[in-house]
């Protein structure tokens, strides 16, 4: 079988980390949400989805709070202030705690030799952040490698807009750009951002809950990226 692409770009946030639940678990428990922690990894994706349904710009995540106070379980008579405390305590910085499988799945990708980088919307920290969490690293060294790590708040432009990702294609030279994967979870932003540009889609979406709201291709781990290269 033939491969889809030849080289992947990955988001970071609901792609490789999220918000760390060690963080937001004590916030929301006071208001009466779960501590189950893999309840907050699911939460972030049932959310993602009403982000995306509602074509939410990246500046605005009231909706996406709203729905994630609900599924960690915090009372209906609660979740007004709860989502107003979530929209202060998640920060940038806090989108640290890797997704299982994702450093194992940036090093297959090594292996293989696959051309691998970063495009995400964040603050200044995200190289910082990935390297420090051990996931990868521009270049060679004790973690996965990657050649570009585009973060928006460095480079002035932030997804939807397609331009963000003109600063990782020169990283990937003599690869046509629709034969380069962009893998993330929202619809609006990454989906319809990295189509603009001519990149192939992919969307993370490990428990089908946007599948109502894009038809390409939605993978539950990186292994199913993995799993297109070894095929």
């Amino acid at each position: 079988m033939a491969r889809p692409f030849d080289a992947v770009l990955f988001d970071v946030g609901g792609v490789l980390m999220f918000p760390d639940p060690a963080v937001l678990i004590p916030t929301l428990a006071y208001y009466g949400a779960s501590q189950d922690h893999d309840l907050y990894f699911r939460a972030h994706y049932s959310a993602m989805a009403v982000k995306s349904a509602n074509a939410s710009p990246e500046h605005d995540w009231s909706d996406f709070n709203a729905a994630f106070v609900e599924a960690v379980g915090v009372p209906e008579p609660n979740r007004s202030e709860a989502a107003y405390v979530l929209a202060r305590v998640r920060n940038a910085h806090i989108w640290r705690a890797p997704i299982a499988g994702s450093r194992e799945g940036l090093a297959a990708l090594n292996r293989l030799g696959v051309p691998i980088g970063i495009v995400s919307n964040a603050s200044g920290q995200v190289e910082t952040v990935l390297r420090r969490s051990g996931l990868c690293q521009v270049g060679h060294g004790e973690h996965p490698s990657v050649l570009c790590v585009v973060d928006s708040d460095v480079v002035r432009v932030a997804k939807p807009d397609p331009e963000i990702f003109e600063f990782a294609l020169p990283h990937f030279d003599g690869i046509e750009r629709h034969r380069i994967a962009y893998v993330g979870d929202n619809v609006a932003m990454d989906v319809q951002g990295s189509t603009a540009a001519g990149l192939t889609p992919v969307l993370f979406d490990p428990f089908d809950d946007a599948a109502h709201l894009f038809d390409g291709m939605r993978i539950r781990s990186l292994a199913d990226i993995v799993a297109t290269f070894v095929a």
